[in-house]
């Protein structure tokens, strides 16, 4: 299709989908028109051209007015490129922000659900979050000791160009915005160094008497998998207020979990620069973990306390009442900050260094308030220099990233590049090929290896699905690694001194 009608058909995606009315039509495609570098439509049938298009037409629109934009030089030659040039082609679309937040608190009168479907719908719509690449994704549930487990192997996020590489070298790095989660980024057109967010939006909410966003990721590793930022750029911090925040967020939007990864490199597992929380309407594995052992506490007897049945080192606590769910998670984080128990090697602090956090999580369940605790250490040894409770080397070639909070709940988020080597495990577990010598797939060489010796000769239609279950059991060991107590008679004694501490 020319061009002329890839402007319509895109202005028509935007009344179908609701980004804009049908008199905005001319408007619409009188920026496009602009954005692309044209004078006009060529005749008055173009002009006023509207077809019907499928939500799932945007994916080809885009990228047929995207080659032409390459050909004409209007867009850069790289991926990046691309990327900035459709995410400037929505935004003439998308609604200004105040607009959003209205839209957003009117339907959070009648429900907290009815707003953020609206909101999640409308990131979509704006491709801000990009439909036809997550499909792409990779993802299975996998048996274990400790329940089902999530994997998924992440596609949707783009690669790194190694053009786009090469060229933001030589821009100067404008420190605006400061990094990925400011504020700041809302509108904004984006550099080969930093992600284009012209058609992103944000919604303002408060916190414990501060100002916090609430917004989508655009890379959805699970349904509706939001984003709750400081509205200011200070570090990730997990304190009496970070249990503060959490509660009341799951207060005011019961059907969504919200948790912070950890405050510390090695167990961060993301940008530590930057305050913020992650969350959505999903149900996690570790959600649905049961309790191993019940606690009682000396003065929150009232509070429901109990060590979680979970490769990692849980304490779950439950209340009606979300004050006295945070005076417990302060004190339990209080003395995990300074706890020592050198038999369990839990090192509190070393060469001036902190070693103990937690990784809080939040939800409603049955109209009581839920924070689960999981306390993480990230002590380094000579051994496991990036970490003793981090993956060991002999899981570096499934995963070897940070643990930090979607991982501790029960979902693997893989790199991309295991698709292509699992497919080529495949048929090498099929063939009895060595691959000890591949430059690609020799890290998986000794797996392989254990693989043949528990399933002997495999059939083509059966490989797959088996590599898919012994990843996830995998991730089960990296969890269990990433436990500070282990799980077994020694580590639960252990536990239980702590608890005692409490």
């Amino acid at each position: 299709m020319n061009i002329y009608e890839n402007i319509s058909r895109l202005a028509s995606y935007g009344v179908r989908t609701g980004l804009i009315e049908r008199e905005d039509v001319a408007f619409v495609k009188n920026r496009l028109l602009s954005e692309l570098g044209l004078d006009g439509f060529e005749n008055d049938d173009e002009a006023n051209s509207l077809p019907e298009v499928s939500v799932d037409d945007l994916e080809e629109i885009l990228s047929e007015m995207l080659d032409y934009a390459q050909e004409k030089g209007v867009a850069g030659p790289t991926k990046t490129h691309r990327d900035i040039f459709d995410t400037k082609l929505m935004a003439v679309m998308v609604s200004k922000p105040s607009e959003i937040s209205r839209e957003f608190w009117s339907r959070y009168e009648r429900s907290a659900k009815e707003a953020t479907d609206f909101f999640y719908k409308f990131s979509q719509d704006t491709d801000y979050i990009r439909r036809y690449r997550i499909r792409k994704d990779l993802k299975w549930k996998t048996e274990t000791p400790f329940g089902e487990l999530d994997i998924t192997i992440n596609l949707s996020k783009p690669e790194k160009d190694p053009k786009a590489i090469a060229a933001a070298k030589s821009i100067r790095n404008a420190g605006y915005p400061k990094c990925l989660l400011c504020k700041e980024n809302v509108g904004y057109g984006g550099r080969l160094d930093h992600a284009a967010r012209a058609n992103h939006r944000v919604i303002a909410l408060e916190l414990a008497g501060e100002k916090w966003g609430f917004q989508y990721s655009p890379y959805v590793y699970y349904n509706e998998h939001c984003i709750v930022f400081n509205y200011e750029h200070v570090p990730m911090k997990i304190c009496r207020k970070t249990f503060e925040r959490l509660l009341e967020f799951v207060g005011k939007f019961p059907h969504y979990t919200l948790g912070s990864n950890a405050d510390l490199p090695i167990v961060g597992g993301s940008i530590l620069s930057h305050d913020h929380y992650q969350g959505g309407a999903y149900e996690f594995p570790m959600a649905k973990a049961g309790y191993e052992k019940m606690v009682v506490i000396d003065g929150f007897k009232d509070v429901e306390v109990g060590i979680v049945r979970w490769p990692l080192s849980v304490v779950r606590i439950s209340s009606a009442s979300a004050e006295r769910l945070v005076e417990l998670a302060d004190r339990i984080l209080e003395k995990w900050r300074s706890y020592t128990d050198e038999d369990a090697f839990i090192i509190a602090e070393s060469g001036g260094e902190m070693h103990n956090t937690i990784t809080p999580i939040a939800r409603m369940r049955g109209g009581k308030f839920e924070l689960d605790l999981v306390l993480r250490n990230n002590i380094t040894t000579e051994e496991h220099p990036l970490g003793v409770y981090h993956p060991h080397k002999e899981l570096h070639h499934i995963k070897k990233e940070n643990i930090g909070l979607i991982e501790v709940m029960g979902l693997a988020v893989l790199p991309a590049r295991l698709k292509d080597e699992l497919s080529a495990l495949a048929d090498a577990f099929v063939d009895g090929r060595d691959i000890s010598g591949d430059e690609v797939l020799s890290k998986h060489a000794d797996w392989l290896s254990e693989l043949r010796a528990k399933y002997g000769k495999v059939e083509q239609r059966m490989a797959w699905g088996i590599l898919q279950r012994e990843v996830g059991m995998v991730f089960s060991k990296v969890l269990e690694h990433a436990g500070v107590f282990k799980c077994d008679d020694g580590g639960r004694a252990a536990f239980e001194r702590f608890l005692s501490k409490v």
